[in-house]
């Protein structure tokens, strides 16, 4: 039986005294037992931590108590046991690195399209479906009909669209990541670079296999995670 939760979340948002977050969150999972990472930077959060279920909802009540995250959502799993070995609260130039100053997700990004019309988005012929994961990632699982760019690190995602994709030939194209950061910044990149039609899964895959019942899903495999769990089956994923 599981008893640990572990909960997914970020949010692109200007922030200013981060520093100041940093030693507020330090000190709270401390005193909470909390084990995992959260990133902090000036264009937002991004975190995966685990713990005990009411001491998991006590952070996520502090930061939803300030108004730059108070409509912060997050994915929830199961695990029987705590999939990190400490806590890292850090600051960082980029909540996830991708190495263009000029990508700004929280000014603009992709179309988010809800994990119940999903289905219906990459089921259209003339829509390109791109996981933006690397390539150890989509070995493990993947959407039918989803290129894979095989890219080592998400970095060298702008590479593979320099190379690969053209904005006069592929008029609509929707992306996924495991749990939605990676897309915000993909999309974002992709517009200023002249793509006019980009969406991107909301919540990414964890929000989907969460919300899309088993024998409708399209997705395929295990969905790889950045924790000593390695890769999640679709049960042990849960709607809080």
């Amino acid at each position: 039986m599981a008893v640990y939760l572990v909960a997914a979340f970020y949010k692109f948002v200007q922030l200013t005294d981060v520093s100041a977050l940093q030693h507020a969150l330090l000190k709270l999972c401390k005193e909470q037992n909390i084990l995992g990472s959260i990133l902090l930077a000036e264009e937002g959060i991004n975190s995966t931590i685990a713990g005990k279920a009411k001491n998991i909802q006590n952070i996520l009540t502090f930061l939803r108590s300030k108004e730059n995250f108070s409509d912060l959502v997050c994915k929830y799993s199961q695990s029987d046991f705590i999939p990190f070995r400490k806590l890292k609260v850090l600051l960082k130039k980029e909540i996830v690195t991708f190495g263009a100053s000029n990508v700004k997700p929280y000014q603009k990004t992709g179309v988010p399209v809800a994990p119940t019309e999903w289905n219906t988005l990459i089921s259209s012929e003339d829509m390109l479906v791109i996981d933006t994961r690397n390539t150890y990632e989509t070995k493990l699982g993947t959407f039918k009909k989803a290129l894979d760019p095989n890219i080592k690190t998400f970095k060298d995602f702008q590479t593979y669209v320099e190379h690969n994709l053209d904005p006069s030939v592929h008029k609509k194209i929707a992306m996924y990541c495991t749990g939605g950061i990676r897309c915000e910044k993909a999309s974002s990149y992709l517009l200023a670079q002249g793509f006019e039609k980009v969406y991107q899964l909301q919540g990414g895959i964890l929000k989907y296999l969460e919300s899309i019942d088993p024998k409708n899903s399209l997705w395929e495999g295990k969905c790889f995670v950045f924790d000593d769990r390695t890769a999640l089956e679709q049960d042990s994923i849960i709607s809080i």
